[in-house]
This record gives structure tokens, C-alpha cells and sequence, in this order.
């Protein structure tokens, strides 16, 4: 038994040809063509863009509410034409409107890339079907 680390595992045996993976990337073509190959990332990114918006929108909403209910602990109103009840007022008005603006644009970006891949759901890309390639679990045990 040779335990210096550079004896074969053994494995190479059963992959003559190489990984699998140098294979499918001597292909030079993407799974899918055009606008399809960009839909799940769309579809990920909306997603996530979304959600931290809507996590941002909610956390304005309770500031807000905070600084109006600690503005109104001495008796005035977060509603009054005073300049101070107008500054708490408008304190996150800029990020409130880039979180909506935000939101609908991951929403719509979503949206897009969901159409695309519905629309393409039942084409075939290249790494879809059968190879040829027959393994079961002795093959993937090693033994």
C-alpha cells in the first residue's frame, strides 16, 4: 500500500475520456439561445431585488411610525403644518420612493424572466436527454 499521495485512486479507470465537464465545455454552445439562457438569473435577481426592497419598505414604515408616535408623546401631531412635524414627515421620503421604484423594477424583472422560461419550457438544450451514459450506484460508490 503506497501512502506517499500520489498512488491513482482508481478512478480514472472508469473515465477514459475525461470528466464529464471537459466534455460539456468542448460543446462552445449555451444550453439555450437568446434571451432564455438570461431567464433564470432574471428571474434569481428580481426575486432577491424585491424581497430586500420590501424588507426596506417595512423598516421605513416602523420608523416612521416610531418618530411619529415619539413626536407625538408631547401633544403635537405628525399631521401639523409646522416645520418640524413637515421634516419628520418627509425624513424617508427619498429612500420610501427608490424602494418602490426598486421594488417594481425587480417585480417587473421577475415577471420577465418567468414569461421567458414559461415560454420555453419544453425546449431542448444541450445538456437535456440521454448521453448514452448507463451509472448506478456501484459506479458512483467506487467500487
Amino acid at each position: 500500500m503506497d501512502d506517499s499521495g500520489t498512488a491513482s485512486s482508481g478512478t480514472d479507470e472508469y473515465y477514459p475520456g475525461g470528466g464529464a465537464a471537459e466534455r460539456a465545455a468542448d460543446g462552445g454552445r449555451p444550453a439555450r439561445p437568446g434571451l432564455a439562457r438570461f431567464a433564470r438569473p432574471a428571474l434569481i435577481a428580481g426575486g432577491v431585488i424585491a424581497v430586500v426592497c420590501v424588507a426596506l419598505l417595512v423598516i421605513i414604515f416602523f420608523l416612521d411610525s416610531f418618530n411619529a408616535t415619539v413626536y407625538s408623546v408631547g401633544g403635537l401631531d405628525v399631521q401639523d403644518a409646522t416645520d418640524e412635524a413637515r421634516a419628520i414627515r418627509e425624513n424617508y421620503a427619498g429612500a420610501r420612493a427608490g424602494g418602490i421604484v426598486f421594488l417594481v423594477l425587480g417585480v417587473a424583472l421577475a415577471a420577465a424572466g418567468a414569461l421567458v422560461l414559461y415560454r420555453h419550457r419544453n425546449e431542448a438544450g444541450t445538456d437535456d436527454g440521454d448521453n448514452g451514459e448507463d451509472v448506478d450506484f456501484e459506479d458512483l460508490g467506487g467500487r
